[in-house]
């Protein structure tokens, strides 16, 4: 089945129900038989590199565990050179550029409302502004897409202090590049988690998108639980919780998407569509400072 007929059919599915299904079979434990041969299957399917992680299939008792595995320690060395911006995720850069006229490419040809995304105007959600989106405007933005394959856990891009985070309730759309082209505004109608992390880069945005299939998302910074029924909240966290570049932030309980917003003049990137990121490694360099730069040349 083609990715444009599976959109088409979405389109008439429940998604949300549904994928509550989904999600919770994935957190079934099977007998032991048909768990080993599903989490084979799985691993075959889309060449999961098991060596990777820690314990083997028979340490996993359901598919969801799978999913947010652990990483060996030393598997995913970050780079601390004090410039660089690191990817959050391993994943594969789907769109990144400028953010312009309050929009961000979320597919070839197809602009999407930053604002959206980040739960402006959403009467679940009356604490976030249209201040928040303003303030990214004419920065940068990169999408990173996480398919079934990759490492499940994600991170933060730079040291920092998380302030803010705001659970937005939504669809479930899948969010391969066939859906992205087909939905607008596909990542702003998704379930979200949006983190505002305070650093020497500026204000950084992450937003964890869910999408069919994943019927959870979690954080480490409080209780939130994508998917449940619950309404959207934003949380204004009294003591701001400090985190180290490449700390973990949240989990999907199956794969899905990570977009970064950054403050306008911040940030070059150092990626290209298409290109596969690791967790930790540069993606992004600080923007020189103009001043900084004359007064070199002179």
């Amino acid at each position: 089945m083609n990715d444009a007929l599976i959109v088409s059919l979405l389109s008439v599915v429940p998604k949300n129900p549904a994928a509550r299904v989904i999600g919770a079979g994935a957190r079934l434990r099977l007998p032991r038989a048909f768990h080993r041969a599903l989490l084979r299957w799985f691993v075959k399917k889309y060449q999961v590199d098991l060596s990777e992680c820690e314990g083997g299939i028979d340490d996993f008792d359901s598919l969801s565990h799978f999913f947010v595995r652990a990483l060996k320690p030393g598997m995913r060395p970050v780079d601390l050179t004090p410039d660089l911006l690191v990817s959050p995720v391993d994943a594969r850069v789907h769109t990144f550029g400028d953010i312009v006229n309050g929009s961000f490419v979320q597919s070839d040809g197809k602009r999407a409302s930053i604002g959206l995304l980040l739960g402006v105007g959403d009467p679940r959600t009356p604490g976030v502004s249209q201040a928040l989106a303003d303030r990214y405007e004419g920065g940068s933005y990169a999408v990173l897409y996480l398919s079934p394959k990759d490492y499940h856990r994600v991170h933060t891009p730079r040291e920092g202090a998380v302030t803010t985070t705001h659970y937005l309730p939504g669809r479930l759309w899948p969010v391969f590049p066939a859906a992205t082209q087909a939905v607008d505004n596909l990542f702003g109608v998704n379930e979200r988690l949006v983190f505002l992390l305070d650093t020497d880069l500026g204000q950084i945005a992450q937003v964890m998108v869910g999408a069919f299939g994943v019927g959870r998302m979690r954080t480490v910074i409080d209780d939130a639980v994508s998917n449940t029924g619950g309404a959207g909240v934003v949380r204004q966290l009294q003591a701001p919780v400090q985190l180290d570049r490449a700390a973990e932030l949240g989990r999907f309980e199956l794969g899905s998407t990570v977009i970064l917003l950054l403050e306008p003049g911040r940030i070059d990137w150092l990626i290209e569509p298409g290109q596969p990121v690791r967790l930790g490694r540069p993606i992004a360099r600080r923007r020189a400072d103009p001043e900084h730069l004359e007064t070199e040349e002179a």
